[in-house]
């Protein structure tokens, strides 16, 4: 499975952090208490809406993670924009959206151990020949690229694609990444900039409309968020450990990534 994984852009976390593990010992039990998880259902297939219902990879991750630990899960819906600030206020528990970890973020929020590290492609219309690679992207000024603002894909276009500027106006912000996608089809932007996870999925289901080009462009792990200090990061560390341990996250990587296709 692993060659297929890769060609996802996708690395599992197949074995457990040293510092996490809990080989041989009972997981902590959080005597059924309510966990609220902020998310933004906008980030196929981690996690979205399917008509009314919200689905995805994260989902299924979080349910077996308040399974093996004994906790409740609340969901509230939140803009990307205003999670971090939320979750670092202390308005929920745990935050959820593919969230890369950086360093500059640990000043506000705690991070989870990574669940799952994604490499960046560079997404583009399927018909699309002026450019195939970052450096063609960035020396064609009628070019445009879409970001949401404040995620690593708006950083990774300005910083290792443009300028260095961040107000530069090929920069066209989204406020959900599937709107900065429904741009580049329509034609109002040239690129977009994801993980080889949602990219793919993408491409997938867009009946040759859409196509990665170029390098990789780096990799990101992904991380849950909580308010600094709490309680719940080590538990979920532990619970996440043992998730890789077992198979469960490869259990769900076959089935969001490789099973699903995105649109059905």
């Amino acid at each position: 499975m692993k060659p297929v994984f890769a060609a996802l852009g996708l690395v599992l976390f197949a074995a457990a952090s040293p510092a996490t593990a809990q080989t041989g010992s009972a997981l902590p039990d959080l005597a059924g208490r309510e966990v609220i998880v902020a998310t933004e259902n906008a980030y196929p297939p981690l996690q979205f809406m399917d008509g009314t219902t919200a689905k995805g990879w994260e989902y299924d991750a979080m349910a077996e993670l308040a399974k093996r630990l004994n906790f409740v899960v609340k969901y509230e819906n939140i803009s990307w924009d205003a999670m971090i600030p939320a979750v670092s206020e202390g308005q929920f528990d745990i935050g959820m959206t593919g969230i890369t970890i950086r360093d500059d973020r640990r000043d506000k929020v705690d991070f989870s151990d990574p669940y799952m590290r994604s490499e960046m492609v560079m997404l583009v219309r399927g018909d699309e020949t002026r450019f195939a690679e970052a450096a063609g992207f960035a020396a064609n000024p009628d070019l445009l690229v879409a970001a949401q603002p404040g995620t690593t894909p708006f950083y990774v276009s300005v910083y290792e694609i443009l300028d260095g500027n961040e107000a530069n106006p090929r920069v066209k912000l989204f406020e959900t990444f599937g709107a900065g996608v429904a741009a580049l089809r329509s034609g109002d932007v040239d690129l977009v900039l994801t993980d080889g996870t949602a990219g793919n999925g993408y491409v997938a289901a867009s009946n040759g409309g859409l196509k990665i080009v170029g390098d990789k462009l780096g990799a990101e792990d992904f991380g849950f968020i909580f308010p600094k200090g709490s309680e719940l990061v080590a538990p979920i560390n532990a619970a996440i450990a043992a998730l890789q341990a077992d198979g469960t996250f490869g259990a769900l990587n076959t089935k969001w990534f490789l099973d699903y296709k995105m649109g059905q």
